[in-house]
């Protein structure tokens, strides 16, 4: 169940915000990379063939999905022609983006980052119509889709809120730690400097995103999780500009910088991926909740870029579309090892208001057990990660669906069940901004020579 997931994001809302940051500063990319960058997107690729990641290692992707293939109805497999098509999608950016990074490299970055968040505040109106490539994005990303329902879409966001400090965890360990067995999703991160930027950093930016686009009416035009979602979109871009025509960047195997399987392998990770995940650990969620959720995210992935046949509007074809991208990833490397260390002493970084160091490894081992739970013994070796028994998952089992049941049977017990989630979620946010330990015990990620993952 555990491949490709959150990777895409976290890189765009690390690397991404961090080039951000510096075009700010007045940082130019010069005309040459600028030319560059719009001469290879705009070259055809509807001959060329999918890049070697894809379905790399059937038999290792094919074990890694088994479980996943048991919660499916009917045969999920991909016909000749869809397994073309996904493989294709590794060629495929997201032209409307990539023509705003264009615009800014040719205005100049010191000029045109003022402009572009001055737009993201204010809209459409705050565009000189001398701005084309900039217009046409804000334009077309404050138009309603037509099959967008605003019930559902608000619905979705109440189940989300709902889920509390557990769903944050689940989203953490089942979506971004297992999804860093996708070895060539790795990549975009590990070239991007992710690791020297820390995991408790890129957690506390991506629960920020989260937390607002789950917020009621988050999701609404100029609210602020619409803000930041078109903001993350840009970021993607500019770091898909960056990293396409670096040196190390092999384009061969990888295929394009956060191309659209890698946006498909995201909005699955905070969709079908979280929904999966709160399931295995007793949460019951009806259908029609479920299919909520998806629909939230449809709008998300929507404006993110993610081309619309590749998502879905109920969790079941989701399940299906999350099987075929997973058997199409790269399997576990040496980077897979070096990020999931990271990640796994992130709480020994967190700022607790006591205790911290004693709370920092019990959330540790926490987390290492829920992910033993979602990954299995073979994903906890793909990630070099200890073996633990999943005692914190089998604990919350009973609780968990004993404490569903009852919102069921007395819905009038939602609303203020929801209140209390939502406020651990967000005091669980405001801990994670705060300055991050240095514990003594911890050695910096990408110390040393990094063990290969076990095959």
């Amino acid at each position: 169940m555990g491949a490709a997931r959150e990777a895409g994001m976290e890189a765009g809302l690390e690397a991404g915000r961090q080039l951000g940051r510096e075009a700010g500063r007045g940082q130019e990319s010069g005309p040459e990379s600028a030319s560059e960058g719009r001469s290879g997107r705009h070259a055809s690729t509807q001959t060329r063939s999918p890049p070697g990641r894809h379905g790399a290692d059937m038999v290792r992707s094919r074990a890694q999905a088994a479980r996943l293939r048991l919660m499916i109805d009917g045969n999920p497999e991909p016909s000749d022609a869809e397994w073309q098509a996904l493989g294709q999608a590794h060629w495929r950016g997201d032209p409307l983006a990539d023509a705003v990074i264009d615009w800014m490299h040719t205005q100049g970055m010191a000029s045109a980052w003022p402009r572009l968040e001055a737009a993201l505040a204010q809209g459409v109106s705050a565009v000189s119509p001398q701005d084309a490539a900039l217009l046409a994005y804000l334009e077309a990303t404050s138009v309603t889709p037509p099959w967008l329902n605003a019930a559902r879409m608000r619905r979705g966001a109440q189940v989300l809120q709902a889920t509390g400090l557990h769903g944050m965890m689940v989203l953490r360990d089942a979506g971004l730690m297992a999804g860093y067995q996708a070895s060539a999703i790795n990549q975009t991160l590990v070239q991007t400097g992710a690791l020297q930027g820390g995991a408790h950093k890129r957690v506390a930016e991506t629960a920020a995103w989260w937390l607002a686009c789950t917020e009621d009416g988050g999701m609404l035009s100029g609210a602020d999780g619409h803000r930041q979602t078109l903001r993350v979109r840009l970021m993607h871009a500019l770091v898909r500009a960056r990293l396409r025509s670096a040196p190390a960047w092999d384009a061969d195997w990888l295929g394009l910088p956060i191309n659209q399987v890698d946006m498909q392998a995201t909005y699955l990770a905070f969709s079908v991926v979280q929904l999966l995940g709160l399931r295995m650990t007793g949460m019951l969620i009806a259908r029609s909740d479920a299919d909520a959720v998806m629909h939230l995210w449809r709008y998300i992935g929507w404006l993110m870029g993610v081309e619309d046949a590749l998502m879905c509007d109920d969790e079941a074809t989701g399940r299906v579309l999350l099987y075929r991208n997973v058997i199409g990833q790269a399997p576990a490397d040496h980077t897979s090892a070096l990020l999931a260390k990271a990640l796994m002493d992130e709480p020994l970084s967190r700022s607790y208001p006591w205790a911290p160091t004693l709370r920092g490894h019990i959330d540790r081992e926490r987390h290492l057990s829920l992910v033993r739970w979602f990954v299995g013994a073979q994903g906890m070796r793909n990630l070099g990660l200890p073996q633990r028994a999943p005692w914190y998952p089998l604990m919350l089992l009973a609780p968990t669906a004993a404490g569903s049941l009852a919102l069921r049977a007395m819905p009038f017990l939602e609303t203020p069940w929801r209140a209390v989630s939502r406020w651990q979620q967000t005091r669980f946010h405001r801990h994670m901004v705060r300055e991050p330990r240095a514990p003594s015990d911890v050695k910096p990620a990408g110390t040393g020579a990094p063990t290969a993952p076990k095959r």
